[in-house]
């Protein structure tokens, strides 16, 4: 367990009415303990008036903690705002400023990002939101870079998610930044959720068609995810789902907005560093386990998604002394 002094203190700031979901999406990830895994954060929360914050359910949530509490935040997160544009307060605004100046990491989930791009947080970068509110985002502040078809974007020190269910993305994509993929891997299964989604991933606006049951591509995945060591192609792929490659590819794109190519380098990549994590693995090793054939090839390929060195990732990520 993390000791108190070295805790991430991640502080949610709501305001009414409140999404319940929005708002469990980071409580869940950063403010549930769950046994045989590392605690490494304490989670709050607070509203710029302390006491009953009505909700979008109609049941109140009773909050006893005003905006001090994002003083001493390493993490701030606003999962949602309503009404979406709406006036932010002046008090809240200079909070959120005043935490992003100290060296806190602000998240914003759905509509939240109105409030960040009101306090100026946003202005010059990309940034996205809900699906259907990507317009009004854009058109109310033209300085911000709206990027209506991503799931979440990750600038470092400010983060925001499109509509509710990618706030769980973006919070086990932060887990990963911040502890590894293995920790954040071990959260999701605790979830019963997929390990990690890529944040350009499309967000699921309006599908042409809604895919079968018998179209789901999971039974492929996991024989893909289990075979990465071997040489996958399309052909391959289609030949194994008794498919073409055309339909295959469409059906990657419908279903998961990306590619097969580009779906096993994000696999084989995911799987590199929990090799970095969790083993003491030669790179060259590791790069013939996970099917990029080389610890030329796998640098390259860890530096383009990462921006770093699978020797620095291991370094920071990597079990002391060795598995």
């Amino acid at each position: 367990m993390t000791s108190a002094a070295n805790r991430h203190r991640v502080v949610a700031l709501l305001n009414a009415p409140q999404s319940p979901f929005e708002l469990a999406c980071a409580a869940e990830v950063f403010g549930t303990r769950r046994a045989g895994l590392p605690d490494h954060y304490d989670f709050q929360v607070c509203a710029a008036q302390p006491g009953p914050v009505p909700t979008t359910i109609g049941s109140p949530l009773l909050v006893d903690a005003g905006l001090d509490a994002l003083t001493r935040a390493d993490t701030v997160v606003v999962p949602g705002w309503q009404p979406p544009g709406g006036p932010v307060p002046a008090a809240v605004l200079d909070a959120l400023r005043a935490a992003h100046r100290r060296g806190a990491r602000i998240v914003s989930i759905c509509t939240g990002a109105f409030a960040l791009a009101q306090a100026g947080l946003l202005d010059g970068r990309r940034a996205t939101t809900h699906w259907g509110r990507t317009a009004q985002l854009a058109a109310a502040h033209p300085t911000v870079q709206v990027d209506r078809d991503v799931l979440y974007v990750d600038h470092g020190d400010v983060a925001t998610s499109a509509g509710s269910g990618a706030g769980i993305d973006l919070c086990l994509h932060l887990l990963r930044r911040d502890h590894g993929a293995a920790y954040a891997a071990q959260v999701a299964r605790h979830m019963v959720l997929p390990p990690h989604r890529e944040g350009s991933q499309l967000q699921y606006a309006a599908l042409p068609t809604p895919a079968r049951v018998d179209e789901s591509l999971a039974p492929l995945l996991d024989w893909a995810a289990a075979r990465l060591d071997s040489r996958l192609t399309l052909d391959t792929l289609a030949h194994h789902a008794g498919l073409s490659s055309r339909t295959l590819a469409r059906r990657f794109t419908e279903q998961l907005g990306t590619s097969p190519g580009q779906w096993l380098l994000h696999r084989r990549i995911d799987a590199a560093r929990a090799l970095l994590e969790q083993t003491d693995l030669p790179v060259e090793a590791i790069a013939t386990r996970v099917g990029l054939a080389s610890a030329v090839n796998l640098r390259r390929r860890f530096h383009t998604a990462l921006g770093t060195t699978p020797g620095a990732y291991r370094r920071t990520f990597g079990r002391p002394g060795g598995p």
